[in-house]
């Protein structure tokens, strides 16, 4: 096969055509302007019948064998066929579901039984090397799961919902809430998405999702003991919620490549989810993405160090999306709020039985003591504890970078002139997410609000964006602004968030324009 004529082939007709083999070498444009070549290793691995996906963000061609593709197909077939029954659900049947799902869980032997398989999952995490901050079944976990699922027992809908009505002389047009269909969600590790996807329910939606090998098996019981018995006692189609029983990532391409889906959520890491991301927008699927975190804290000119440190220990509690990743302190008070700062790490690490990392940017380790940088101590990672200085420097480059820290809080200091300094390095380095200045200036406030591209702004501590928190929810994912602006909706995905609106004319019968 000549390569050069076997990629125009492929783009003038790749929806009828199978191929038996895929030559090395082969180009296959990406994104409409440039080309990528087929590597060794994928050559090889192809067989008849298996996909392969071209990514222009980042550049990348995915295989998926044929039997991924298959078992996510299989699930979204499921979820797809029971939209259309839910169609004629009633609410009494959806918040019988969630009902039932909160009482399995709630039922030490259901819960036994799931954590049994929980305790399977962490084992082979940490002998994979893996974190397993958010995986264990704890019970703080538990409770938040049933929590969350009762609080959408009474949760109002938008399904049916009439939004807004417009009056004519002789009719009326009123636009009207509906369900938006399969909702496909990627998740890693953690168990508790499974109780919180099921929020897309209340609107009348359908759900199919793919869980990373550390916490399937803990997943597939939750959906065996507890969460598909809710379904069969309400009344509802057992597709309404469908696992993809794979936890390869070649399933979850497949997945978001599906058109059936009304909206693809990814949550997990950065390069992982921006290449889910890339591959729904490629469909045409909306996206809910949030792969990069962190948040960052602005000290100003009049903020006490006592409240400085306040809002730097209570924003590290653990390491999760929202927890504090970047300091700006202004220059000319570095000697007031940097030993609140660093008293704040330290209670922190304490708090968690750790002590605490510092990473610098180069040209502000005059102002940090020097002892930090030649001190070595104990780092918890997720592959034990490593021996490490305990401050370092970095790049101004690398502001925006999230650590992914396990038991030691990990904070990236920057000195700034002023506020100004640090909302343009917070605009130009950072993921855009989560931004909170410490002032008594109300003026400073309003210029910070005005400026800062963030979808969360705040006065203080930066954990409380979170949906279940913040807005008495339980949140299917948050969204950054790092691929721009969202359209129509706020940062935080929840359940009665996720619908579409239909237009109804009423009256019009024996009317003309």
């Amino acid at each position: 096969m000549d390569p050069g004529a076997a990629v125009v082939y492929l783009l003038g007709m790749l929806e009828l055509i199978e191929l038996s083999e895929l030559p090395a070498g082969m180009p296959i444009l990406v994104g409409g302007n440039h080309a990528l070549k087929v590597p060794q290793d994928l050559a090889e691995r192809f067989r008849r019948g298996d996909y392969v996906l071209a990514v222009t963000e980042p550049p990348q061609l995915l295989l998926v064998p044929r039997a991924e593709q298959a078992i996510a197909a299989a699930a979204i077939d499921r979820a797809h066929d029971a939209f259309h029954t839910m169609a004629s659900a009633s609410d009494e049947r959806i918040s019988r579901f969630y009902e039932g799902f909160a009482e399995r869980l709630a039922d030490d032997d259901v819960w036994d039984a799931i954590y049994n398989q929980n305790l399977e999952d962490v084992a082979d995490a940490e002998r994979r090397g893996r974190s397993t901050t958010r995986l264990v079944a704890s019970d703080k976990l538990r409770n938040d799961m049933i929590a969350g699922l009762r609080g959408w027992i009474d949760a109002p809908s938008k399904r049916g919902q009439v939004l807004e009505t417009v009056d004519h002389e002789r009719f009326r047009i009123e636009l009207v809430g509906a369900a938006l269909g399969v909702v496909g969600f990627v998740f890693e590790g953690r168990p508790n998405v499974v109780a919180d996807a099921t929020g897309v329910l209340r609107g009348g939606n359908t759900v199919v999702f793919r869980i990373g090998r550390d916490a399937l098996r803990t997943a597939q019981a939750i959906m065996q003991l507890a969460l598909t018995p809710a379904l069969e006692a309400a009344g509802l189609p057992t597709g309404a919620v469908s696992l993809v029983e794979s936890c390869e990532h070649a399933a979850g391409w497949a997945m978001f490549s599906d058109t059936r889906l009304g909206l693809a959520v990814a949550r997990g890491s950065g390069p992982a989810v921006a290449t889910l991301g890339s591959l729904a927008r490629q469909a045409g699927i909306p996206v809910s993405l949030h792969g990069r975190g962190g948040a960052w804290l602005m000290a100003s000119a009049s903020t006490p160090p006592s409240e400085l440190e306040d809002a730097v220990y209570h924003s590290l509690d653990r390491k999760v999306c929202n927890t504090l990743n970047t300091c700006c302190i202004p220059r000319h008070r570095v000697r007031e709020l940097l030993p609140a700062l660093l008293s704040a790490l330290e209670r922190a690490g304490k708090r968690l039985g750790q002590t605490y990392k510092l990473h610098v940017t180069e040209g502000d380790e005059g102002a940090v003591p020097a002892v930090l940088f030649e001190r070595r101590v104990m780092i918890r990672r997720a592959e034990g504890d490593v021996s490490e200085p305990q401050a370092v420097t970095i790049p101004e480059s690398r502001l925006g970078h999230e650590w992914e820290w396990e038991q030691s809080p990990e904070v990236t200091l920057k000195l700034v002139e002023g506020l100004e300094e640090a909302i343009a390095l917070f605009n130009r380095h950072s993921p855009q997410f989560v931004a909170c200045l410490l002032s008594s200036d109300q003026a400073e406030h309003r210029r910070f609000y005005d400026t800062v591209q963030a979808p969360f702004v705040g006065d203080g501590f930066t954990r409380w964006v979170d949906g279940q928190y913040a807005l008495k929810r339980p949140e299917l994912g948050l969204s950054n602004w790092q691929s721009g602006r969202l359209f129509g909706r706020g940062g935080v995905l929840s359940g009665d968030t996720v619908y579409s609106v239909r237009t109804r004319a009423i009256g019009t019968r024996g009317v003309g324009r």
